[in-house]
């Protein structure tokens, strides 16, 4: 409930008026006791000017995990009175539902509330949505995603996930820059090329070249120019236009197609040491286990020495999901089947739950990493595409060299 302002008190002789809300007060006075705005000069205000949102908030009202610590400096206007202030919804406690307090704990059950950088989700539409969640065991998040969508479902979709390297200072600021980086560098369609499907790949793939250029310069600008550890991250992004996916990949971080029917399909290839090791005939299964499994081979970050990307497209030839995930979720299900089968045992039908169900069975099962899980709801082809698939092109071999 918002507070009712206490009317204006009659004037101070040799006091002064609060700018905002025109209550008088004393002389040295620093800030105002009838709505709380700091005494002084203040700065010019627009009474027109709209708050700043997160992706995917509403434009005219607050985001709903405003509540909770923003996770990077927000700028916005100062209002013309205390009664222009929205009072956003609180966001529920996971644990039982219950009303968070203003101290972030649980009202009900007690159980602290997770800050907005621990656990955040993003649904910039009804049929795209992201949970980004810290996970059990490591003691901040790492990881990062920055999406868009059109309000038409199939229309077109960019999701990007970064999932920064825990052992480098400053990963998770970074992380989160190179993902809304990357996805504003995504604004504008991707190119046809020369009408073929050849000329329109290469023409992604230099677009994606460049996507990856802008996150690694985001990522280099968050990280200290004297750490000794600079920040680091894995990148990953799928564009979906019109039943088209054209995706692309630096490190270990995934993008999947998980159709309703049928068998799903990995569709990035990792720069780690376990894919090097299946490339060579140990099985998967053995490659994903072994003490160097996630060693990346390939990173983005202020000592990266390969940024190509490994780039592919897919036409999809009916409805499932199109996902992108860290490795937090792949570590429990990484073939495409058992994607599939925590799908359909979480019974979800939108996005914004599949994501959440997902993020869910991936700490039940201890949450050793922080989980990234993006989504995309495909209903079906296109009208007037053709179905067929293109193979990923694959640019130069991963390094040698890991950085775990």
């Amino acid at each position: 409930m918002t507070p009712t302002p206490t009317p204006a008190a009659a004037p101070v002789p040799g006091g002064q008026t609060c700018p905002s809300c025109a209550a008088a007060m004393p002389a040295g006075t620093l800030f105002c006791e009838n709505c709380g705005a700091a005494l002084g000069a203040p700065a010019p205000v627009d009474p027109s000017a709209r708050p700043v949102s997160l992706q995917g908030a509403a434009p005219d009202g607050p985001s709903p995990i405003d509540e909770l610590a923003p996770i990077s400096a927000v700028t916005r206007p100062v209002p013309a009175s205390p009664a222009a202030v929205a009072v956003p919804e609180r966001v529920p406690c996971r644990s039982c539902g219950g009303v968070v307090g203003v101290e972030g704990y649980c009202e009900q059950c007690g159980t602290k509330a997770p800050t907005e950088r621990d656990h955040f989700r993003e649904q910039p539409a009804a049929w795209v949505a992201g949970v980004c969640d810290r996970g059990i065991r490591h003691t901040r998040n790492e990881d990062a995603m920055a999406l868009s969508a059109s309000a038409t479902a199939g229309e077109r979709a960019v999701l990007v996930v970064l999932d920064g390297v825990s052992s480098s200072l400053d990963s998770d600021v970074a992380s989160l820059a190179g993902a809304r980086a990357a996805r504003d560098h995504l604004r504008s369609p991707l190119p046809q090329g020369m009408g073929t499907p050849d000329g329109r790949l290469a023409a992604v793939t230099k677009v994606f070249a460049d996507t990856v250029g802008v996150a690694n310069a985001a990522v280099i600008a968050a990280t200290a120019p004297d750490s000794p550890n600079p920040a680091s991250a894995t990148f990953v992004v799928a564009v979906l236009e019109h039943g088209l996916v054209s995706y692309a990949n630096v490190g270990d971080s995934r993008a999947y197609w998980l159709p309703d029917g049928g068998p799903g399909v990995q569709l990035s290839e990792d720069d780690s040491v376990a894919q090097q090791m299946i490339a060579a005939g140990i099985p998967r299964a053995q490659a994903e286990t072994s003490p160097q499994a996630h060693a990346i081979t390939k990173w983005l970050g202020r000592d990266a020495r390969d940024l190509a990307p490994r780039v592919g497209q897919l036409q999809l030839p009916g409805p499932g999901w199109l996902l992108v995930c860290s490795d937090g979720l792949w570590n429990y299900a990484s073939e495409p089947e058992a994607l599939q089968a925590q799908i359909r045992i979480s019974g979800a039908t939108d996005p914004a739950s599949l994501a959440l169900a997902l993020t869910d069975f991936a700490n039940a099962q201890g949450g050793i990493d922080n989980i990234t899980v993006t989504l995309a709801r495909v209903d079906g082809p296109a009208a007037g595409q053709h179905v067929e698939t293109a193979d990923p092109a694959v640019v130069p071999a991963p390094q040698e060299e890991t950085h775990g």
